[in-house]
């Protein structure tokens, strides 16, 4: 089973079709996406779940319905034991950015997060699973594809929020701050936490 995101309802990828009560169920090859995304947006429907039969070929057929962007990100860690947090859009969420050409995966992390942060010394520990969430540009639905990796640093430095993508904070949080900002968070970021 996949989650993807539109907004904070999830688009359910599953082989098993259980009777309809908060959500509906379609076929996953016939199913019209855009007909999907606008469902969730505008009904109390608490999520929508795709039906195919073979659970090997559920994402990648989904992956299908729309261009994807790939991303990479960090749950970074100091020291202390404090994770690293970006505020955009009014939400706190995780360092991530869109992977350049010819750069592997742990690369575009690696970079995105001391772009977005300021945050030096960085090494990957290990990597955590991947997230998916639909968006909106110019009029057209997306698929991002975030790689996550559980990140180390000694950078004791000052945090520098990239303004010119809309970063505005970057903090170190505590566990306990860490969970209270995760109310104010994106639903696709919680597992990460």
């Amino acid at each position: 089973m996949y989650k993807i995101f539109v907004n904070e309802k999830p688009i359910v990828l599953t082989t098993m079709v259980e009777k309809e009560t908060h959500f509906k169920n379609y076929l996953l090859d016939t199913v019209h996406i855009g007909k999907v995304i606008k469902e969730l947006n505008n009904t109390s429907l608490k999520e929508v779940r795709l039906i195919h039969e073979n659970p090997d070929k559920l994402l990648k057929k989904f992956l299908k319905k729309l261009p994807n962007v790939v991303a990479g990100g960090g749950k970074v860690y100091n020291k202390d034991g404090n994770i690293l947090f970006i505020y955009r859009n009014d939400k706190w969420d995780l360092p991530k950015g869109k992977a350049e050409a010819k750069e592997t995966i742990e690369e575009t992390a690696l970079r995105e997060v001391e772009e977005e942060t300021g945050v030096t010394g960085l090494r990957i520990t290990k990597p955590l699973h991947t997230t998916y969430h639909i968006f909106k540009r110019n009029g057209k639905y997306k698929i991002k594809v975030t790689h996550w990796f559980e990140m180390a640093t000694e950078f004791k430095g000052n945090l520098w929020p990239q303004l010119n993508e809309g970063i505005t904070k970057v903090e170190w949080l505590n566990e306990v701050e860490a969970i209270q900002a995760l109310e104010n968070s994106y639903a696709n970021i919680r597992p990460l936490i």
